[in-house]
């Protein structure tokens, strides 16, 4: 499937994820969902207000923000806080509940800057079970993993 039908596919089940739950894709939440499909690498805020500036020449940071707290509310972009970056949820319409619950790890490349999501559920379950022997109730957990891809 050619990368555009895909993106479009992602859309299209986003769209599907926020009525389901009550919300609204908006035509802005849609495009910034977009720009950040689109990017070939976790991509900044202030790199999607840029591009978003082409066909919206008013948009201001609170616009990106606004639209990016959504995306992250209903599970469909992740935040990498190593990076200060945003990336698709590659299990984004796959009939999770779009609420960051699932297990997601991300391996970063520090050479080319490549990024793969990961689900290792024994990833997961290790980290919930240090946490709970630690007395820690676990709300969440993005791992980012820094090493080479193999490019």
């Amino acid at each position: 499937m050619a990368e555009a039908a895909m993106r479009e596919t992602a859309l299209r089940e986003a769209e599907e994820a926020c009525l389901r739950r009550g919300a609204t894709l908006t035509p802005l939440r849609r495009q910034v969902l977009d720009l950040v499909l689109q990017a070939e690498a976790p991509v900044g805020a202030y790199a999607l207000l840029d591009r978003l500036k082409a066909s919206r020449p008013g948009a201001a940071p609170p616009t990106v923000y606004r639209a990016l707290d959504f995306l992250l509310e209903h599970g469909l972009i992740h935040k990498l806080e190593r990076l200060n970056a945003y990336i698709g949820c590659a299990d984004a319409g796959q009939g999770h509940a779009h609420d960051h619950h699932h297990p997601h790890q991300f391996l970063i490349c520090r050479r080319c800057g490549a990024t793969a999501e990961i689900t290792d559920h024994g990833v997961a379950h290790a980290i919930e079970a240090a946490a709970r022997r630690a007395g820690f109730t676990l709300a969440e957990a993005t791992v980012e993993i820094e090493g080479t891809c193999a490019r």
